[in-house]
């Protein structure tokens, strides 16, 4: 993953486990409430299996490679790559690349937006955080999260 990507000093950066988070545009811009935040995120990365009751995900990876399971479907996505998680439709990601991954997730409305923002603490660089794997109480706290924001984890990350 090229480093030279990583955002300037002067956007709202955000450690959501493993992963930097940047908000390019809050869902609090519009009254569309379109949401669109910028992920890096290393080798191996993945989710929970889960459910937005109230949004579609859209996914535009910019660098690297990523497996998708959106339903029963399988996708693998390079950089260039659009796909869409529709609301309702259980999905997860893994990031592929040895080097990671750099993508765009586009969501309307705040669900998404609010529950990263709760789930996350402020960066203090614009670098990955210290790798850790999720602790018991990390896992009970953002499936409370994602539970108060509309949605739900329904499985385990992707292997």
């Amino acid at each position: 993953m090229n480093m030279d990507t990583y955002p300037q000093s002067n956007t709202e950066l955000r450690w959501f486990g493993n992963t930097l988070v940047a908000i390019r545009l809050s869902s609090a811009a519009s009254d569309d409430k379109i949401s669109v935040i910028e992920h890096w995120m290393p080798w191996g990365e993945t989710p929970p299996l889960h459910v937005h009751h109230r949004e579609d995900e859209v996914f535009h990876v910019l660098e690297g490679e990523m497996r998708f399971q959106i339903g029963d479907r399988n996708v693998h996505a390079r950089a260039g790559q659009a796909l869409v998680a529709p609301k309702g439709v259980p999905h997860s990601f893994r990031v592929e690349s040895v080097a990671g991954a750099h993508c765009l997730t586009i969501t309307r409305g705040d669900d998404f937006e609010t529950m990263l923002r709760q789930a996350s603490r402020a960066a203090d660089r614009a670098e990955l955080p210290t790798a850790a794997a999720p602790s018991p109480e990390m896992i009970e706290a953002l499936t409370r999260c994602c539970a108060e924001n509309n949605i739900a984890i329904v499985g385990p990350p992707l292997l």
